[in-house]
């Protein structure tokens, strides 16, 4: 069985055409799927909508998102886990791909991002800059897109829940000690939502402090508040 674990905190806004997304990748592999909804104290409609779209519902109280990722991957059934970012739309192409490279023995990886909706001109031009670096030189899954093995996601200790932020980062690397790491060719789309409202200038001033931060933290940050970019509820 594929099991798709999607961790969510007041999420009503993206989950529906999430879940949608999903369901159209999970029919089309031609295997069975399950989703798991790791609900982390939504005060919002998103455990209501998950259940009305036919996703099973795990409570947990984590507001940290390894934890929260963990916590759904233990209550999944399946051999194959994907972990989708509540604002991420897979597609059946991507899912089929990722699949193939299981089979092909690979332990898990990773795919190349892309926006939906509205996209401040700045963030475009940072991708062409961020994605080869990213994805091509560091060769690490994007926390909005993962997929890997039961097997390996056991073997490598789950995500590192001493890390508030950067964890995607950590567990690509605990995968590769497992085996083949891979990035694959298809694209995942994710919503830009933290860079609206915000200039060029204060998201590099962000990157920059946390830069710094997870420089002094050998390269995690395992602090609440060195990560309040991901953990100020903004949505």
């Amino acid at each position: 069985m594929i099991s798709f674990i999607v961790p969510a905190y007041n999420e009503e806004k993206y989950l529906a055409a999430t879940l949608a997304a999903i369901h159209a990748a999970g029919k089309a592999s031609g295997e069975p799927y399950e989703i798991v909804v790791a609900n982390d104290d939504s005060s919002d409609a998103t455990a209501a909508l998950a259940k009305d779209a036919g996703a099973r519902v795990v409570d947990v109280r984590k507001r940290q998102i390894a934890g929260t990722r963990n916590a759904g991957a233990r209550a999944a059934q399946g051999d194959i886990l994907f972990f989708v970012d509540a604002d991420t739309r897979v597609n059946a192409a991507l899912v089929t791909e990722a699949l193939a490279a299981i089979r092909g023995g690979a332990v898990g990886g990773g795919a190349r991002v892309r926006f939906h909706g509205d996209v401040p001109g700045w963030v475009t031009r940072f991708m062409v800059i961020f994605t080869p670096i990213y994805f091509g030189i560091g060769r690490w899954a994007a926390g909005a897109f993962v997929f890997c093995t039961r097997e390996a996601f056991e073997a490598a200790g789950g995500f590192d829940e001493a890390t508030y932020a950067g964890e995607e980062i950590a567990f690509s690397q605990a995968l590769k000690r497992q085996g083949r790491f891979v990035i694959v060719k298809g694209f995942v789309e994710t919503s830009a939502r933290k860079a609206h409202g915000r200039s060029m200038w204060e998201m590099l001033a962000i990157t920059a402090r946390v830069t710094v931060r997870a420089a002094l933290a050998g390269g995690r940050l395992k602090r609440r508040e060195d990560a309040s970019f991901w953990y100020d509820g903004r949505r």
